[in-house]
């Protein structure tokens, strides 16, 4: 039996180091690795299911073909990839380049990733997309006011005396982060939870607040006048280090009487939570990504990271605002979410007009030339963007579609061609972590099963049968060795790490800031921290100060009277793990759950058929009355198959953020009906 010390590769906060054991080329055991101080514990439940998720038969080892009859037919991948050859060609000389769509999404992160760039750019071009589905609008929020995006290091938090979980839920999303907040919490730390859900994380908290969705920037405004009426700020630290703070002052006008209507927490609540914050520092705030998939997200999230600011808890141990940390993405040239943005210019020859948040549409109104084609990898978009039913129908209306992918996602589902995937084990790579400050070698621990070849290898075979010349620091020849020497090459640029290294254990960021920004130097115009910041008036026309502006709904609120969200679970990472056995035995059948009081308005009761609805499109699946759920909020999770009686985006209309080009999930308005 061999051990190896690897990372998950998954779109997570944490990243985890674990051991994996291999006998006969399959894993037979997970083990938790403590040389990573962000996460001695091990993997979470997702983690531990990838020993089925490895050796699954259902997965796709073979590339398949959809026939004439729409059932799939198994192929080689010689066939397979002269048949995608040639269509490629076709297609290219018959519309050009640019009538195919290649879309990359987040289901496997790593260095490799960054090799479909060289084959697409020499092949002559493409059309890609712009934006983010997950947390750019609040990227741009801290890097407009902070100038980089950081934080201090998770195992500071146990030294905080306030944590503030803001629109967050650790205790399914981020399990590790939990360890810490309980470490806190047995100094004394007070622990305040903001969430309109009563969470598994509201459970542990010491007090809960439950705003209204899309209202937490009026909450942090409000909450912003009382700390300087009350005189709670730090004034040497906003003199020293903070630049607008005049001007945010004058523009200050929502008083706790109007944020209590706003957001419906009592006024008096406001006024207790503010005195908090100015009193009992250090104070960290955890705020999540879904406070920020609004169509205010951004400015919310400029409102709540001035109440940091605002009382100095910037640049100390047990203060900041940590919504992420890239300290660790050293080797990214132009960093998230600067990466996300449409650079018309420097992009080609790539034209980027296809928005995450409005994929359906944007596909279907493309022309000069029109969309023919698409090349789908590590995402599953035909579930996992907003407004379903235009996804589908720009889908179908492809002439030919190509889906890298491991298990029969629904994308995959629609395919032409599915050309299977590697797992994380059946590649080496490097990974950074957007929580965790480390820097992390994943080897290559099992073969590969089947005809499956890494993305790096299909890419490769592509280019020799297209005549295509890339060169091997571009592209690299197949094999494990060959892949180490492509990231040996790749990470050469920073001396301080080499691959030898990485190979041994986790490596900390070089230059890593335990406590973020302790040297009060901050990346902005003014050297400062930007409460006023002229980028944010000029590139997102936007206020240049932080302010609260009322949700415009997505749906007619008298027809469709209930506020939806759409929270990730513990048991899947978006549409992914949701297929396992282990995952399904864990959880119960998908279920919309809805407050006592609007379930007796609708005659509803737990395990009834429903029918989730609106102008965008409809759901139907089963009801769970729940004492976690306010009234006027129905809530179902995202990533749930098709098959699965999932598929919430369906209801979802593709809207974007006000900054960052993110997609605003949680502006959507339905109905719910009991169905016979």
């Amino acid at each position: 039996m061999e051990e190896f010390l690897t990372a998950c590769p998954r779109n997570c906060y944490s990243t985890c180091s674990f051991k994996v054991q291999v006998e006969n080329n399959r894993i037979v055991r997970l083990l938790p690795y403590s040389g990573n101080l962000a996460t001695p514990e091990g993997p979470c439940i997702k983690g531990l299911s990838y020993i089925e998720r490895a050796h699954s038969p259902e997965r796709i080892i073979h590339p398949l073909i959809r026939r004439s009859s729409g059932n799939f037919e198994q192929i080689t991948s010689g066939e397979a990839l002269d048949i995608i050859a040639e269509r490629l060609v076709s297609i290219k000389e018959k519309w050009g380049s640019h009538s195919i769509l290649w879309y990359k999404g987040s289901g496997m992160s790593g260095l490799t990733n960054e090799i479909g760039y060289a084959f697409w750019k020499e092949f002559g071009g493409t059309t890609i997309t712009y934006g983010n589905l997950c947390w750019p609008a609040g990227l741009e929020a801290v890097r407009l006011s902070f100038g980089s995006v950081k934080h201090n290091v998770p195992w500071d938090l146990v030294n905080a005396k306030t944590i503030i979980i803001w629109g967050k839920n650790p205790a399914e999303t981020n399990i590790q982060e939990i360890a810490f907040i309980a470490g806190a919490k047995e100094k004394g730390c007070k622990i305040i939870v903001i969430d309109p859900l009563r969470t598994l994380t509201v459970d542990k908290a010491d007090i809960h607040f439950s705003p209204k969705p899309g209202t937490d920037g009026a909450l942090a405004l409000a909450i912003a006048g009382i700390l300087i009426d009350k005189d709670l700020i730090d004034h040497e630290f906003i003199a020293k280090n903070v630049k607008g703070f005049a001007e945010l002052k004058d523009s200050l006008h929502i008083l706790p009487a109007d944020a209590e209507t706003i957001t419906g927490i009592p006024a008096d609540s406001i006024i207790e939570l503010a005195e908090i914050i100015g009193k009992n520092g250090p104070l960290t705030i955890l705020p999540g990504y879904g406070l920020q998939r609004h169509q205010n997200g951004g400015q919310t999230i400029r409102a709540v990271l001035l109440l940091s600011a605002l009382t100095g808890n910037i640049g100390k141990s047990g203060a900041g605002f940590n919504y992420a940390n890239l300290q660790s993405y050293i080797y990214d040239d132009l960093k998230e979410p600067m990466s996300y943005y449409p650079d018309y210019e420097n992009d080609m020859p790539f034209r980027r007009t296809i928005s995450m948040a409005k994929l359906g549409e944007d596909m279907l109104n493309s022309c000069h030339p029109e969309l023919k084609a698409a090349w789908i990898e590590r995402g599953n978009p035909v579930l996992q963007s907003p407004d379903t039913g235009n996804v589908k129908k720009a889908f179908s209306n492809l002439s030919f579609k190509v889906v890298v992918e491991q298990f029969m996602t629904d994308t995959a589902a629609m395919a032409d061609i599915i050309l299977p995937a590697k797992n994380m084990f059946e590649q080496a790579d490097i990974i950074g972590s957007y929580w965790s400050p480390y820097i992390q070698y994943k080897p290559k621990v099992l073969e590969s099963p089947g005809e499956t070849l890494p993305e790096s290898e299909i890419y490769f075979h592509l280019a020799k049968k297209l005549n295509l010349n890339i060169s091997f620091n571009l592209l690299p020849q197949p094999g494990n060795e060959n892949i180490d020497k492509w990231l040996e090459k790749r990470i050469s640029s920073c001396s301080d790490i080499t691959l030898s290294q990485l190979k041994k254990s986790p490596v900390l960021a070089p230059g890593l800031q335990q406590i973020a920004y302790e040297d009060l130097k901050f990346d902005t115009p003014s050297g400062k921290i930007e409460l006023y910041s002229e980028e944010a008036k000029v590139k997102w026309g936007i206020s240049p100060i932080a302010e609260y502006t009322k949700i415009i709904p997505l749906h007619d609120e008298k027809r469709y009277p209930l506020a939806l969200i759409t929270p990730n679970t513990g048991s899947r990472i978006h549409s992914q793990f949701g297929n396992l056995k282990i995952i399904k035995k864990t959880n119960p059948e998908p279920a919309v759950r809805i407050s006592h009081h609007d379930a007796r308005f609708r005659n509803i009761s737990s395990g009834d058929k429903v029918k989730v609805y609106n102008q965008t499109g409809f759901l139907l699946t089963k009801a769970e009355v729940s004492n976690r759920v306010p009234a006027g909020l129905v809530v179902f999770p995202n990533g749930i198959w098709f098959n699965e009686n999932g598929g919430v985006n369906r209801v979802i209309a593709g809207k974007e953020t006000d900054m960052g080009y993110g997609a605003a999930f949680h502006d959507n308005r339905v109905e719910i009906e009991r169905i016979e």
